[in-house]
């Protein structure tokens, strides 16, 4: 009597990350559905809310982390494959706090992001485009230096990570102070975010 081989195990790595990967952002755009569209802030007057100027933040936040996402991938194109869904996933949570999709950034080899054109800007809610003090709780770049990417993937991803992982944990405290709408949405990107470190950290 002859017996069947067993299946063989199926193997770990790349496929298990894109598996992930699709669930992070397929988990993040089923909440954003039901958070986006609207201020909420039911505030009314001519100047900005408290309530636009956080959502206006956050767009930029999100914008200038997917041009950071896109300065590493041109740096390593290695790591297109692995980060492009991450970012992709980074452009829809800009959009959904208003931030409008422009084309892709082209920042040079060298590693320096290109801060004249993001793959998506914010749109500008106070006047003169102030959407609220751009410095005031730390932007995800603080600096021109900080667009600057790691020589080795390794250092690369590693900074990827922080980024996410410091814009994360600012859009956990924020949402305490807003609106319940725009708190939910708060919440639903910093749990994306949180998925995104785990993707860039582990493995």
């Amino acid at each position: 009597m002859s017996l069947s081989p067993s299946p063989r195990r199926p193997s770990r790595g790349p496929r298990r990350r894109s598996l992930l990967a699709s669930a992070a952002g397929a988990a993040g755009a089923a909440l954003l559905v039901g958070c986006t569209g609207g201020s909420g802030s039911g505030e009314s007057g001519g100047g900005p809310s408290d309530t636009e100027r956080a959502r206006a933040r956050a767009a930029r936040d999100s914008a200038e982390l997917a041009a950071r996402y896109a300065a590493v991938i041109a740096a390593h194109p290695g790591l297109a494959e692995r980060l492009g869904p991450l970012r992709e996933g980074v452009v829809r949570h800009a959009e959904a706090f208003g931030g409008v999709r422009a084309g892709s950034p082209s920042p040079t080899v060298s590693g320096k992001a290109s801060a004249a054109s993001p793959s998506v800007s914010a749109r500008a809610a106070g006047p003169g485009g102030d959407a609220g003090g751009a410095g005031e709780s730390g932007d995800v770049s603080d600096s021109g230096d900080s667009q600057v990417v790691p020589a080795d993937e390794k250092g690369a991803l590693a900074l990827l990570a922080g980024a996410e992982r410091k814009l994360a944990d600012r859009r956990a405290r924020a949402l305490l102070e807003v609106p319940g709408e725009l708190a939910r949405l708060l919440a639903s990107v910093a749990a994306a975010g949180a998925a995104h470190v785990f993707l860039l950290t582990e493995g």
